[in-house]
């Protein structure tokens, strides 16, 4: 009889470290595969209810400051810049807690379930000046739990010795459908004008906050290691600024962070004031303008499962290059369509958003990983949260706002023409000089290869 040796030091790590029964030793393959799955699985609610407490509120609170409350575009564009100006700061900060002291996932956790209380209490909230110290300080805690997101999944997916840019966007893609659905039962119970879509990010964030403490650990892989004063505090994150290509790279994540928020803030409201025009307002687009707008989510589904193609084929310069002009083509259909004969020109642009959206953000923090060393690729992800969702929301979001008021509205009426074609031909401007200024030759061999700096 052939004898079959399994090294019991080996057997005995397998059980305990991954709790299971001693099938996993008869079968070693079938247990790697369904270990996988199960983190996979709980990767996919994380996602999910990640996105559905910004979907419940995101789209519909220009309706709610707008309609409701009656604070005016720059108050709006003051409020809606939190998410920018918490940005600023902190996910690099929660990104160095996560590289040296915490481990993420808790991290995660304890800052959600802070957000949670912070959002039940914005339904009271009956002055523009105080609505935005409170969002602010929502968005201080909600905003760095984007990018531990990605951290959390990132690490437990290398550690099953996964391939991140194969694995993660079938997983992300669950936090777009989150998005969705959280958008649709907001329009669809009518609380897109009022303050309860608050209560309901609430819950959402409450139940994620308890659910990441059961989350795969993530220990912060500095912890223990002697270093300097830099290295503690994860400031080595920003000698990425010291190479040309990372440098021209961030900034220009910061500029397509600009055109983000200005679609955020401004797309549900664009088809909402058609409902002002006699020959529009009976419309099912008008009357649901956040189920429209959620064709932009649908289609980010689609295309974030072609990012690994389109990653190790074009490479991160073509990628985002594609992002811009989509970008270009999403304002420009918005500025000459129309909720009757020219709905097929919203629809494209909502479809063509899945691009503009996906090919910056999503491949941007997936070239993030593989450029940053390993002690501090949390810190790396908080630095392009910095970059996009802080200085570009704020950018977006603050002069959009005053650009729209002195310009482009009059006795309470929009041009919203003007306004999607301003937006158009500065992503126009932004795709000429990111053609000339970024210099990035792609090897798909390498591709997968940090790059030390």
């Amino acid at each position: 009889m052939k004898n079959t040796k399994t090294h019991p030091r080996s057997a005995t790590k397998l059980i305990n470290e991954n709790s299971r029964t001693e099938w996993s030793i008869v079968n070693p393959h079938l247990f790697v595969k369904t270990h996988f799955m199960n983190i996979k699985t709980r990767l996919v609610l994380l996602n999910f209810l990640q996105f559905f407490i910004w979907g419940s509120w995101l789209l519909t609170i220009g309706k709610y400051c707008d309609n409701t409350m009656h604070w005016s575009y720059t108050e709006f564009g003051a409020i809606f810049s939190t998410m920018g100006i918490a940005s600023l700061l902190m996910p690099a900060l929660a990104g160095i807690i996560a590289d040296r002291w915490v481990n993420a996932e808790r991290l995660y956790g304890a800052f959600h379930i802070v957000a949670a209380i912070i959002l039940f209490t914005v339904p009271v909230i009956r002055d523009p000046t105080l609505m935005f110290w409170l969002m602010l300080l929502n968005m201080m805690f909600y905003m760095p739990t984007i990018s531990l997101s990605i951290t959390v999944a990132y690490t437990s997916l290398e550690k099953n010795n996964r391939d991140i840019i194969k694995e993660y966007p079938p997983i992300r893609v669950w936090g777009t459908i989150g998005f969705i659905v959280a958008l649709w039962i907001i329009s669809l119970t009518g609380l897109g004008a009022s303050a309860y879509q608050f209560y309901v990010a609430s819950a959402a964030s409450l139940t994620l906050g308890a659910y990441a403490f059961t989350l795969p650990k993530c220990p912060p892989p500095g912890k223990g290691h002697k270093s300097s004063f830099v290295e503690s505090f994860g400031l080595n994150a920003f000698s990425l600024f010291r190479n040309y290509k990372m440098a021209v790279f961030f900034f220009f994540a910061m500029l397509l962070g600009a055109s983000l928020q200005l679609t955020n803030a401004y797309g549900a409201n664009f088809l909402d004031d058609f409902a002002k025009i006699d020959i529009y307002k009976n419309l099912i687009s008008v009357k649901y303008p956040e189920i429209i707008m959620s064709i932009s989510q649908i289609s980010e589904t689609l295309f974030i499962l072609t990012i690994p193609f389109f990653m190790k084929r074009f490479g991160i310069k073509k990628v985002m290059l594609f992002s811009m002009i989509a970008w270009v083509l999403r304002f420009g259909l918005f500025s000459f369509g129309n909720p009757a004969d020219g709905l097929w020109m919203i629809i494209l642009s909502c479809i063509i958003y899945g691009m503009a959206f996906d090919f910056f953000n999503i491949s941007g923090s997936l070239f993030v990983e593989t450029q940053s060393k390993p002690e501090i690729k949390a810190s790396a992800q908080g630095l392009f949260m910095m970059m996009t969702n802080g200085f570009g929301a704020i950018l977006g979001s603050v002069l959009s706002g005053v650009i729209i008021e002195h310009f482009f509205r009059k006795d309470g009426i929009s041009d919203w023409k003007g306004i999607w074609m301003t937006f158009a031909i500065y992503s126009l401007v932004v795709a000429v000089a990111f053609a000339i200024l970024f210099r990035h030759k792609h090897d798909r061999k390498t591709f997968l290869s940090p790059t030390n700096h």
